[in-house]
């Protein structure tokens, strides 16, 4: 891990890099409900680009519905940790580096948003048959955002309070 990059004279970016360097695991302390609900957008955001890309793609190319799903899935993980590759590159770490932050603070994030949102899709009846022209796709799909968002904010406000998740990329804020 490229530790220069961090600047340790703040009391906030000693805690947060102690948690990054996995010092025993320190609590961040208190995290607010809006810290988690911000990180959890972050994390919404580059998933969702990436799963309706992946079912706009594989709906246009006539892909059956496991074909699509992980394509959608698999692009939601790679646009999720994207978002959080390309800031912490901003802010000086090398590639290898910043690959090794974004795995560890959009991981359980972007597996916990992208099993609840499938799950939805999957269960609602005729979701998976809808095409893109359908109100029903859109609805089971952006209901499915919402509902892994309020499930996935109290997981992130859990990770970031342990110095986890979205808590490793604050050293480099």
């Amino acid at each position: 891990m490229d530790h220069g990059a961090h600047h340790t004279s703040t009391a906030h970016d000693h805690t947060a890099h102690q948690a990054h360097a996995g010092h025993g695991g320190h609590q961040m302390g208190p995290v607010s409900w809006g810290a988690a609900a911000k990180a959890t957008l972050h994390c919404l955001t580059g998933c969702a680009i990436g799963e309706i890309l992946g079912m706009a793609i594989g709906t246009a190319l006539l892909w059956g519905n496991v074909q699509t799903m992980i394509l959608a899935i698999s692009l939601a993980f790679v646009f999720g940790y994207s978002f959080t590759l390309f800031a912490v590159r901003r802010a000086g770490l090398s590639f290898k580096s910043a690959i090794k932050v974004a795995l560890a603070a959009d991981t359980v994030s972007i597996a916990v948003m992208e099993f609840v949102d499938n799950g939805i899709i999957a269960l609602t009846p005729g979701a998976m048959d809808a095409h893109l022209s359908d109100a029903l796709f859109w609805t089971a799909l952006l209901g499915g955002f919402v509902v892994a968002f309020f499930i996935t904010t109290p997981v992130n406000k859990w990770m970031i309070g342990r110095g986890k998740g979205h808590a490793v990329v604050h050293a480099y804020h």
